[in-house]
């Protein structure tokens, strides 16, 4: 089975070092996880996460020159939104912000109306 950007395929943990993991995939390939690449959390110590000889599932997240990044942290992870997502969400954040400036102004001239000059007719 040929190894891709985006799978999720099962492992070995075969060494730990202070900047990540190795991992024996089942393929026969190794690939590292990165620290920084193991949980959302900040990771101080790998060892509070992987064990060696531990199984796990990873994502690839890049193949390049021959080395292989992989990812704990982004086994779960909901797909990517497309760019007319984006773009549908930006449209739609931009009608608000507008309606909203305009919402605010209107608020803003009824209050000062309201108010008055200086003093507010206040006489004491």
């Amino acid at each position: 089975m040929a190894i891709e950007v985006g799978s999720v395929v099962e492992g070995r943990v075969t060494g730990i070092t202070n900047f990540g993991a190795f991992v024996e995939l089942s393929s026969g390939e190794t690939g590292l996880i990165h620290i920084s690449e193991v949980a959302d959390a900040y990771v101080k110590d790998i060892k509070d996460f992987l064990q060696e000889d531990q199984i796990i599932k990873v994502k690839v997240i890049n193949i390049e020159d021959g080395k292989i990044g992989l990812s704990l942290r982004r086994v779960n992870d909901a797909p990517r939104r497309s760019k007319q997502d984006l773009k549908a969400f930006e449209e739609k954040l931009n009608k608000f912000l507008k309606e909203s400036e305009k919402r605010q102004s209107d608020l803003k001239r009824a209050t000062d109306s309201k108010r008055g000059g200086r003093g507010g007719g206040r006489n004491f």
